[in-house]
């Protein structure tokens, strides 16, 4: 685990979103709940308000990156959960390929 530094007990919403983007990545739950107490204190100790839209400025890339592993990660877990659902039918229905008829969801997700 990371030493605590001062950028980490409060750093810039940049720094929390593109590090919450590489924890979600690799599923570093210890990580994101280290961010998201960083959000409640940034949340607590507003910097003034020129400043905050400073850092909403320069954190709009990495927001856009975060946005899409949520995308990806919201996906996945719409598979993984189909997959769970499968093998649930499976293993109560005796072993049937149920898996050759699924499509998907209806919506088109995968």
């Amino acid at each position: 685990m990371p030493a605590i530094t001062p950028s980490r007990i409060a750093p810039e919403l940049k720094q929390i979103v593109a590090e919450a983007s590489r924890a979600l990545a690799y599923l570093d739950a210890e990580r994101l709940e280290e961010l998201a107490g960083c959000c409640q204190a940034l949340n607590r100790n507003l910097p003034p308000r020129g400043e905050l839209a400073r850092q909403a400025l320069d954190a709009r890339a990495e927001m856009t990156i975060f946005a899409h592993v949520l995308e990806a990660t919201r996906a996945n877990l719409k598979v993984m959960r189909r997959l769970r659902e499968l093998r649930q039918g499976l293993a109560e229905y005796g072993g049937s390929n149920g898996i050759s008829g699924w499509k998907g969801d209806a919506d088109g997700d995968h």
